[in-house]
């Protein structure tokens, strides 16, 4: 259980390095260099040219794996009921839905043939860590059931 415990709050250290970690890097062309596209970086630029996407990618990317992570956090540490765990996995499945929106766009993209992208480090750091968030709820899920 302590195990459990530990990389439910590693991911509280994780999360914030996978929002700064390079997801993509992308270019007109290959001539020209590519840049450099992460969690954060992507939603500077959303907020510049449209504020609902913004938030709506915001919540998805940022505050669903977290609060899910806190939450899950808490009723391990027998601070939050477990009662709670339904509405947590709700907010991880909203969460890889952002892994989804970063996949589609990189789908679209290498289909432009101007465009160039390279798929980053950070966009599997960001998966593992929602992946791993799903698991730990659905172990934690599974402990509540037996009790």
């Amino acid at each position: 259980m302590i195990a459990v415990r530990l990389a439910t709050l590693s991911l509280l250290i994780l999360y914030p390095v996978a929002w700064f970690a390079p997801l993509m890097r992308a270019g007109l062309l290959p001539i020209f260099g590519l840049s450099e596209i992460s969690v954060l970086t992507g939603l500077q630029s959303l907020w510049g040219s449209d504020v609902f996407l913004a938030l709506t990618v915001t919540f998805f990317a940022i505050f669903a794996p977290y609060l899910k992570t806190i939450g899950l956090a808490l009723i391990q540490w027998n601070l939050l009921d477990p009662r709670a765990l339904p509405v947590l996995h709700v907010l991880g499945k909203l969460a890889m839905a952002d892994i989804f929106l970063i996949a589609l766009y990189i789908t679209v993209a290498k289909g432009v043939s101007y465009a160039t992208l390279e798929i980053a480090w950070g966009l599997y750091m960001l998966t593992a860590c929602i992946v791993t968030s799903l698991v730990l709820g659905l172990m934690e899920n599974r402990r509540e059931n037996k009790t």
